[in-house]
């Protein structure tokens, strides 16, 4: 418990947003400057085939991990009302369930066929994790929106949308990996890419930064907001005197 509270919320909130835009500038990096990596592997690959594939790893992670991280943290940052959060959260998560959608149909545009693209233990994750998401999103909006759920219901539904929202995050966040890793492996496999160049370095540097910004965001959604040692003193203290 202590050492939980040598970190503040501002301090969680700053290594989230540094790693997020690592995180951000390692693939955009990696898809504008390094396009051969995702060409077609067809006889004859097509300009319309690689826009396809660099808007999907795009999509995933910027749109998809990276919004739906930042609505994680609304709730520890955005000063006003529960209503006002609630909405920016649920607006936020709507925009990335929007990019996570359309991340996965990008792969069914292949001229490689759906099955092709949807064979691995990455394409697999991906799709639970979208279905998830999406589902946790409209039991999100149906019981805290609803206005005619009553309290208690909501109340009781609270602890699973918050441990159904961490835990699609988390698989959101290992999907990625599981993608970096395959693309990694097939491009070194293929000779297209050394296992000690540029390319590889910075595939390498996202997934460690992806790695460290789901711990923060997941950290930071479940450290207490309240309990700081000092408040906890000055609670302790008003309980002696009172």
């Amino acid at each position: 418990m202590a050492a939980a509270h040598s970190f503040s919320p501002f301090s969680l909130l700053v290594l989230a947003r540094l790693s997020a835009s690592i995180v951000a500038f390692l693939v955009l990096t990696w898809a504008l400057y390094f396009k051969t990596s995702f060409y077609s592997h067809s006889s004859f690959p097509q300009e319309e085939d690689l826009i396809y594939a660099v808007l999907h790893p795009l999509l995933m992670v910027i749109g998809f991990i990276l919004i739906s991280g930042e609505a994680i943290l609304v709730h520890r940052w955005l000063p006003g009302s529960r209503n006002l959060k609630k909405s920016v959260h649920l607006c936020l998560q709507g925009l990335a369930l929007a990019c996570g959608i359309f991340g996965i149909w990008t792969k069914f545009q292949s001229r490689d066929g759906i099955v092709a693209n949807f064979y691995s233990l990455h394409s697999w994750m991906g799709i639970i994790c979208v279905s998830l998401f999406g589902a946790q999103w409209l039991m999100g909006f149906l019981s805290f929106w609803h206005r005619g759920e009553v309290r208690m219901t909501r109340i009781r539904i609270l602890p699973w949308h918050v441990f159904l929202g961490l835990y699609t995050y988390g698989l959101a966040v290992a999907t990625a990996e599981t993608g970096l890793l395959e693309k990694l492996t097939f491009l070194q496999t293929n000779g297209a890419v050394q296992k000690r160049c540029t390319e590889s370095m910075i595939v390498n540097g996202m997934g460690l930064s992806l790695a460290l910004l789901g711990g923060m965001v997941i950290f930071a959604a479940v450290l207490p907001k309240h309990q700081t040692p000092h408040s906890k003193s000055v609670y302790s203290s008003n309980k002696l005197h009172s």
